[in-house]
C-alpha cells in the first residue's frame, strides 16, 4: 500500500518550482499576516514582539513563504518552525526560502503530532493536513498543546459538497491499484478518468481543478490513500472536543444563510451555517482561524476606531473611483460571483485606506463627522468583510 509519506516523497504537493519565487509571491488564506491579526489578535497585535510560528505540515511551502515574506517586507520579526513528514517537500520549501533570502526559519522533518515537543507558538498554520491524518482529532489535540496563551491557528480542511465525485473515485482507484508504485497508479488513473461517463459527478463538478494542474495535483485529489472531508457541523464538533473554538471563516458570506433564504429563528448560528453549506453546495474547503476554547474571541470590527483597516487584494483608490462613479465591481471567488454595492459617499473613506491610518485618522483626513463616519463605515464593512476583503491590523503602523 502507498502511504501518505510515500505519496509526498514521489509527488511533493503543491507542485512548485523554486525559481518562480523570483517573479511572483503566492498569496492566499490562511497565514496572511493581516488575517492573522484580524482574526486572532483583535486587529491590534503588538508587532514589536516577534511572532512565534509553527507551520505544521508545510508541504512545499506556500503558507510558509507567504508569511515569512510578508513579515520581512513589513519589517516585523518572526521565528518560524516548519515541520513536514516529506523530505522531498521540505527540500522544495527550503529552496524557495533560499531564493527569497528568508531567514529565521527552522526546518524539521517529522509529524505535526509531535508539535508539543517543538515549543509554544503564537500562531500555528495547518493548511490541508488534518484531513489526511488517521485520527484528525489527535492532530487538533497536538496543535492545541503547542499553542501559546492568547495565540491561534489558521487552518484549511476539506469540505464534502464541493468535492462531489472525488471520494467514489478515490475508493475505486484504491481498490484497483492497491500495491502499485505511485507513478504506475497515476498512469492508470489518468487513463481511466478520460473514460468516465459524461454524467459522473466528478466530470460535472466545476469546483475541482487540481487534477488538471499537475501530476501532484491529480494524485493528491484522486489517489490519496487517507482523506476525509468535514461538514461545518463535523468541524465544529471536533474543535469542541479538542479544545478549539472557531474565530471565523475567511469568507463568511459563503456560510451566511440570510444571503440564500430567510433564516428561521429556531436555527442556531452553527445550524444556520450548516444549512447554508448544504444549500451552497460549492464549498470544497473550509478556511478559517481558531483560538483556544477557553479564550474564545471574535474577529476585529470597526467598532474600535483605533484599528487600522486594510483592503486585501484590492487597490483602495481604484475601488474608490469605481464607487464614486456608482459602479458595482464584480468579484469572483472560484465558481462564486458577487458584486460590491456601496454608496457613492463612501468613496473618500475607501480612498483614504493606506494600511497606516486608523479609522479615527481616516475620519479626520476626509473631514467626516463621527456620526456620518459610523454610518458609512458600517456599510463598507457590511459589503467587504463577508468576502474577506476588509481586515484590521496594525502590522504597518509606525
Amino acid at each position: 500500500m502507498t502511504t501518505v509519506k510515500d505519496q509526498y516523497e514521489a509527488y511533493p504537493y503543491p507542485e512548485r518550482d523554486p525559481a518562480d519565487e523570483a517573479k511572483r509571491l503566492i498569496i492566499g488564506s490562511p497565514s496572511h499576516p493581516l488575517e492573522i491579526d484580524h482574526y486572532l489578535f483583535g486587529g491590534q497585535r503588538d508587532w514589536s514582539q516577534p511572532l512565534r510560528v509553527l507551520v505544521a505540515g508545510g508541504g512545499t511551502g506556500d503558507g510558509l513563504i507567504q508569511l515569512a515574506t510578508l513579515m520581512q517586507q513589513a519589517g516585523r520579526a518572526a521565528q518560524i518552525t516548519y515541520v513536514d513528514l516529506s523530505t522531498a517537500s521540505r527540500k522544495v520549501a527550503e529552496a524557495r526560502a533560499q531564493v527569497r533570502g528568508l531567514s529565521g526559519i527552522t526546518f524539521i522533518t517529522g509529524s505535526l503530532l509531535d508539535a508539543p515537543d517543538l515549543g509554544q507558538f503564537d500562531y500555528i498554520d495547518c493548511c490541508g493536513v488534518l484531513h489526511h491524518l488517521p485520527d484528525p482529532a489527535a492532530g487538533f489535540v497536538a496543535l492545541r498543546a503547542a499553542l501559546a496563551p492568547g495565540g491561534g491557528m489558521g487552518f484549511m480542511v476539506y469540505a464534502p459538497y464541493g468535492r462531489s465525485g472525488v471520494y467514489p473515485l478515490q475508493a475505486a482507484f484504491g481498490a484497483l491499484y492497491d500495491g502499485m508504485p505511485p507513478a504506475e497508479r497515476l498512469d492508470h488513473a489518468r487513463k481511466l478518468i478520460g473514460a468516465l461517463p459524461e454524467g459522473h459527478p466528478f466530470r460535472t463538478n466545476p469546483n475541482l481543478g487540481d487534477h488538471k494542474d499537475s501530476d501532484a495535483g491529480f494524485y493528491d485529489l484522486l489517489l490519496h490513500s487517507q482523506d476525509r472531508a468535514f461538514t461545518v457541523s463535523e468541524l465544529a464538533d471536533v474543535m469542541q472536543v479538542t479544545g478549539w473554538a472557531l474565530s471565523g471563516f475567511t469568507m463568511p458570506a459563503l456560510y451566511d444563510l440570510s444571503r440564500l433564504t430567510d433564516r428561521p429563528d429556531y436555527l442556531s448560528d452553527l445550524q444556520a451555517m450548516a444549512v447554508a453549506e448544504q444549500l451552497n453546495g460549492t464549498i470544497k474547503t473550509h478556511v478559517g482561524y481558531a483560538v483556544a476554547a477557553d479564550q474564545a474571541r471574535a474577529p476585529a470590527t470597526g467598532r474600535n476606531r483605533a484599528l487600522v483597516p486594510h483592503l486585501k487584494g484590492v487597490d483602495p483608490r481604484a475601488l474608490a473611483q469605481a464607487v464614486a462613479r456608482g459602479q458595482h465591481p464584480k468579484m469572483t471567488f472560484g465558481t462564486t460571483t458577487a458584486r460590491l454595492t456601496l454608496p457613492k459617499q463612501a468613496a473618500p473613506l475607501i480612498a483614504a485606506i493606506n494600511g497606516r491610518r486608523s479609522l479615527t485618522e481616516i475620519a479626520q483626513h476626509t473631514g467626516t463627522d463621527p456620526i456620518g463616519m459610523g454610518a458609512l463605515w458600517a456599510k463598507i464593512e457590511q459589503a467587504t468583510v463577508p468576502w474577506g476583503l476588509l481586515l484590521y491590523s496594525t502590522l504597518l503602523k509606525v
